[in-house]
C-alpha cells in the first residue's frame, strides 16, 4: 500500500450555520472511496453543539464535584448533562455518552471556542459522520467514507491519541476471526480497531492547540470486512467494573 494523508488546510474558524462539507470541499480534491476525518469539535460548531457558562446553573451534585475536581462547577454541571453514566468521579469525571463513547469529562471541551463557551460531543456521532457522507456526496458527487474524531486518553499510557466516535460507510471493526496466521495457526481473538487507528493518525495530523487543521483526507486506504461492534458492553468491559467499585 501507499497511503495519501492530505491535510484540509485554509477552512475558516467555523461557527452555527457554516456549510462544513462545502467549505471541506472547496479546500481539497475529494474522490471517491477517501476516508474524510472530521474533528468532533468543528462539526458541533457547525451544529451549534456549545453552550454558555454563564447559561449553566450548577446542581449540588455538580457542586460537590467541582469541589474535589478544582472545576468549574458550570463546567461539571455541563459534563453532567451529556452523560449516560459516571464511571469515576475523582480525580476526573469519566462518563459514558448515551451513544457509547467513554471519555473524560463526556468530551465536553473549552478549547478553540469563545471565552465562556464549551463545545459538547455531537449528540448522535454516528450520525453526524452519516451527515458528513452525504454532505460531500450532494456538494461534489464523491463517494467518501467519514469518520468523527476526538481526542481521549488511554488506560496504562500517558499521552491523548485520536479515536473514532463516529464512522459512516465502512465497518469500525476489521474482524481477522476465522483467518489463518503466516503458520497456519487459525486466528480466534483477532479485531483490528481500524477506524481508530486511522482517527489516530489523523489527530496527529490536525495537531493539537493552535494548529487550525481540523480536517484530513486519508487516500488509497483499502476497504475491509467486518463489524461495528467498538464498544464493550458493560458486561464485557472489566476495566468499567473496576473503576466504578472506586467511587
Amino acid at each position: 500500500m501507499s497511503l495519501e494523508i492530505i491535510p484540509v488546510e485554509g477552512l475558516p474558524m467555523i461557527k452555527k450555520g457554516d456549510d462544513l462539507p462545502a467549505l471541506i470541499a472547496a479546500c481539497v480534491d475529494v474522490r471517491d472511496g477517501d476516508i474524510l476525518c472530521v474533528a468532533s469539535s468543528v462539526y458541533s460548531k457547525s451544529k451549534g453543539h456549545c453552550r454558555r457558562l454563564a447559561d449553566i446553573t450548577p446542581t449540588e451534585k455538580a457542586a460537590g464535584i467541582g469541589e474535589k475536581c478544582g472545576e468549574d462547577p458550570r463546567f461539571i454541571q455541563a459534563i453532567l448533562d451529556e452523560t449516560d453514566d459516571i464511571i469515576l468521579e475523582y480525580p476526573f469525571l469519566l462518563c459514558q455518552l448515551p451513544h457509547g463513547h467513554v471519555g473524560v469529562r463526556a468530551g465536553v471541551d473549552n478549547s478553540n471556542v469563545d471565552r465562556g463557551l464549551i463545545i459538547l460531543l455531537p449528540p448522535n456521532p454516528m450520525g453526524a459522520a452519516e451527515d458528513l457522507r452525504q454532505g460531500i456526496k450532494n456538494v461534489c458527487g464523491a463517494d467518501v467514507r467519514v469518520i468523527v474524531t476526538d481526542t481521549c486518553g488511554r488506560s496504562f499510557r500517558r499521552g491523548q491519541t485520536g479515536v473514532a466516535i463516529g464512522w459512516s460507510g465502512m465497518p469500525a471493526i476489521q474482524d481477522y476471526r476465522g483467518d489463518t496466521d503466516l503458520f497456519g495457526r487459525v486466528l480466534e481473538i483477532t479485531e483490528e480497531a481500524v477506524v481508530d487507528e486511522i482517527a489516530g493518525i489523523a489527530n496527529f495530523v490536525m495537531g493539537e492547540s493552535h494548529r487550525g487543521v481540523p480536517a484530513v483526507v486519508c487516500r488509497n486506504f483499502p476497504e475491509w470486512e467486518g463489524h461495528d461492534e467498538l464498544y464493550f458492553t458493560p458486561e464485557e468491559d472489566i476495566t468499567r467494573r473496576a473503576l466504578k467499585k472506586m467511587n
